[in-house]
């Protein structure tokens, strides 16, 4: 999420930045935010006001008390500035009732702007205003029409109608020579990583809660694309659980709400976990084979 200090030290150039995304629908309701940063502001500096008033009026009340101890007979005065004090009390209590609902609306508004585009990012209306950056390696040549996945795997047990028989859609099996592939693929993976380029290997949840999610991005604005789960006690106070989509979301939220020292950088973590993903609103864009899938390991 976009620090809220640059959207209120800069607003026009944040969505002159976010208008280089080129989004159909605006990132960002600005009149919606400026109404909302323009009330805050108002009860704020009329919280700081009442909290001053409040003070000197308390102060006040000592002072005639002391009097009061003298002799002189101050019950008026005390009664009608505890009532100021009261009164003032009462409109404190409903401006941070009304600051937590405007928080929570601009924190909402907020979770749903993307990161800005550096400067130098060339603007373009489609993919073909894309720059290629640089280019590494040669695609291969061969002397044969290749073969495809689906083709390759299922005699090594790729087996797409037992996934479908077990959970429907979007579902693989694998067994056999390509069971055993995968595994060693991940093991590979690992031992790459780990011990060529110096990354820690991690074992991390499956299951999360939502701030880790709003942590990486995912939630609100992924929602859909994600997959649920909630406790068997329906009487357990938050026991709902999401389906990492990414080993990413586990791995980015060890450091979350941390300050890391410049010296403690570069963290590199790997893990191997299965990944979860509904891929709502893909219908008509599948080809067939391992494309899209409900469940895969990264």
């Amino acid at each position: 999420m976009l620090d809220i200090a640059l959207l209120r030290k800069d607003l026009d150039h944040v969505l002159a930045r976010l208008n280089k995304r080129k989004s159909p629908q605006p990132f960002l309701d600005e009149a919606r935010f400026r109404a909302l940063e323009g009330e805050r502001k108002t009860i704020q500096s009329r919280t700081e006001e009442l909290q001053s008033q409040r003070n000197s009026l308390s102060k006040q009340i000592g002072g005639l008390k002391g009097r009061a101890a003298k002799g002189e007979d101050t019950a008026a005065e005390v009664e009608a500035t505890m009532a100021q004090v009261a009164s003032i009390a009462d409109e404190l209590k409903a401006s941070a009732e009304r600051l937590e609902v405007l928080q929570a609306e601009l924190s909402a508004m907020l979770l749903s702007v993307p990161n800005l585009p550096q400067d130098d990012v060339p603007v373009g209306s489609d993919e073909s205003g894309n720059v290629e950056v640089r280019r590494w390696g040669t695609p291969g040549t061969y002397a044969f029409a290749p073969k495809d996945h689906v083709d390759l795997g299922g005699p090594l047990g790729l087996d797409f109608e037992t996934g479908a028989k077990l959970s429907g859609a979007r579902f693989t099996f694998m067994k056999g020579p390509i069971a055993r592939l995968h595994r060693a693929l991940a093991s590979f993976m690992l031992d790459v990583q780990t011990q060529e380029h110096g990354y820690t290997e991690c074992y991390t949840p499956y299951l999360v809660k939502a701030p880790a999610l709003q942590g990486t991005g995912q939630l609100p604005k992924f929602e859909q694309d994600l997959f649920h789960v909630t406790s068997g006690d329906g009487d357990v106070a938050d026991s709902k659980w999401y389906l990492i989509p990414t080993s990413e979301v586990t791995l980015t939220n060890t450091v979350a709400d941390t300050i890391i020292p410049t010296e403690q950088l570069p963290i590199k973590l790997t893990g191997h976990t299965p990944c979860f993903r509904s891929e709502a609103g893909s219908a008509g864009r599948d080809t067939r084979g391992m494309i899209r899938q409900h469940q895969f390991d990264k």
